[in-house]
C-alpha cells in the first residue's frame, strides 16, 4: 500500500529542504573566501622561500598541521574527512608555490641538453637477438637500413655496450600491445645510467616457420620468445606440441635451420625466415591482427630532441595511504596528460614498488618543469628516464 503525504506537510518539509540547502550555500562561499585567502598567504610564504631558498615541501610541518586539525573535530568520520580535506588544500598550496617558483627563476636547471635531432650517422647502434629479430626491424625503421650496427644474445648485454662505450644507442622492446610490458627492459632502465632518447612502434606479424619441405602437421615441437608464445596462444591452443622459450625469435628460427628436423617449427617473422632459408608454414598466427611492439632507443647522453612529445620518469613512495595519489595530483594541477603508469617490485624491500609513468610534455615546458619539482620533492628517488618523440 502506498503512503501518501499530506500536500502540507510536504510543502513544509520542501520548505526545511530549500532552508538547509541555503545554509550551506552560505557555508560553501565562506569556505571559498577562506579558502582564497589562504591561497594569497601561501603566496607570501612562496615569496619567503624564494628570498631564502627554503624548500616548498616541510613534511613535519605538513603532518603536524593534520594532526592539530584532526584534534579540532568532534568525531572520527569528521577526522578522516578534515585529514583528507587538508591534505588536499596543503597540496594545492605546495603547487602554488612551485609555479611562483617557476615564474621567478627559481626552478633550477633540469639535467638535459636539447638537440635538433639524433646524430646518427656515425652512431654504433645494438639490438638484442639476432638476424631477422624484430628489434632489428625496429632499428632499421628508426635509423635507417645502412646504420652500422651489431647484436647481443641479452638486454642486459646491450646496455652495456652503452655502458662500455662500444655502443651509443641500444634498440629495446619494451612493450608489446597484446602481451603486454618486457619487465626486464624497466628494470634495466633503473640499474642503468642510461636514458631514454627515441621510441619506434613495429607491427608484429608472426609466421610458423619449419624447414624446406616440412608441413604444419608435422609440427610436434615450436621454438620462439615467451612474448611471442603468449601472443599466439590462441592458434597454439588444442595443439600438443611442446613450447620451448628463446631468448629471441630470431635464436628460434635459426636453431631451426641449424637442427634441420621437419618436426621442428619458430614463431618468427617471415623476414626471419627468408635470413635462414624456413618455409611459412602458417602466416599470422599471433591473436590480434593489430599486435604492434613498442620499442625504445636508449643512450647514455642526457638529451633530448627539442620537438620531444613524451616524458618517462620513476620513482618510489612510502606505504602510506593516498601517496601515490597525491602524486599523481601534480599532472592534474599542471594540466599534464599521463599516459601510462606502470610499477615494479623494489629489490629487497617486500612489497614496495617504484611506480614508471609516462606522460605528454617536453623538458622545456614550464608545466612540466613543475610538475617535475613537485615530484623531485615529494617522491622518493625520482628520476627522469626521458624525454623523447612519440613513436611512429
Amino acid at each position: 500500500m502506498t503512503n501518501f503525504l499530506p500536500s502540507d506537510l510536504k510543502g513544509h518539509r520542501d520548505m526545511d529542504l530549500l532552508e538547509l540547502r541555503g545554509q550551506l550555500d552560505e557555508i560553501d562561499a565562506k569556505i571559498v573566501e577562506l579558502y582564497e585567502r589562504r591561497m594569497e598567504i601561501c603566496g607570501r610564504v612562496a615569496d619567503y622561500k624564494i628570498e631564502t631558498g627554503k624548500k616548498v615541501f616541510d613534511k613535519e610541518r605538513e603532518e603536524e598541521k593534520l594532526k592539530t586539525v584532526r584534534s579540532l573535530t568532534h568525531n572520527a568520520f569528521n577526522a578522516h574527512g578534515v585529514q583528507e580535506l587538508f591534505e588536499q588544500i596543503m597540496s594545492m598550496s605546495r603547487k602554488l608555490q612551485y609555479q611562483l617558483l617557476a615564474e621567478h627563476g627559481s626552478m633550477g636547471k633540469l639535467p638535459f641538453i636539447g638537440v635538433e635531432h639524433l646524430e646518427a650517422s656515425k652512431a654504433r647502434v645494438v639490438f638484442q637477438g639476432a638476424e631477422g629479430a624484430y628489434s632489428q626491424a625496429a632499428m632499421e625503421t628508426y635509423f635507417g637500413e645502412g646504420i652500422h650496427s651489431f647484436h647481443v644474445d641479452t638486454f642486459r648485454e646491450a646496455m652495456g655496450a652503452i655502458d662500455e662505450g662500444s655502443a651509443d644507442f641500444a634498440v629495446l622492446p619494451i612493450e608489446n600491445s597484446t602481451a603486454g610490458v618486457v619487465s626486464e627492459i624497466y628494470d634495466l632502465l633503473v640499474e642503468f645510467e642510461h636514458y631514454i632518447v627515441g621510441e619506434q612502434i613495429i607491427r608484429i606479424e608472426h609466421c610458423l616457420l619449419g624447414v624446406p619441405g616440412s608441413r604444419e602437421e608435422e609440427i610436434r615441437t615450436v621454438y620462439s620468445h615467451p612474448q611471442s608464445l603468449m601472443q599466439s596462444a590462441g592458434y597454439l591452443a588444442g595443439k600438443d606440441w611442446e613450447q620451448i622459450s628463446m631468448p629471441n625469435n630470431a635464436f628460434a628460427a635459426r636453431k631451426v635451420a641449424q637442427d634441420g628436423v621437419r618436426s621442428q617449427g619458430a614463431i618468427a617473422s617471415r623476414h626471419a625466415g627468408e635470413i635462414y632459408g624456413l618455409t611459412v608454414l602458417r602466416q599470422g598466427v599471433n591473436q590480434e591482427e593489430d599486435n604492434s611492439t613498442r620499442f625504445i632507443v636508449v643512450s647514455n647522453q642526457k638529451i633530448f630532441e627539442k620537438d620531444a612529445n613524451k616524458v618517462s620518469i620513476c620513482f618510489e613512495l612510502p606505504h602510506k595511504s593516498g601517496s601515490l595519489y597525491h602524486m599523481l595530483s601534480h599532472f592534474i594541477y599542471n594540466n599534464l596528460n599521463m599516459t601510462k603508469i606502470e610499477s615494479r617490485p623494489i629489490e629487497d624491500r617486500s612489497w614496495e614498488y617504484r611506480f614508471f609513468i609516462d606522460f605528454e610534455g617536453n623538458l622545456a615546458d614550464s608545466a612540466v618543469k613543475n610538475a617535475l619539482r613537485g615530484l623531485r620533492e615529494e617522491a622518493r628517488n625520482m628520476r627522469i628516464l626521458g624525454n623523447y618523440v612519440t613513436g611512429r
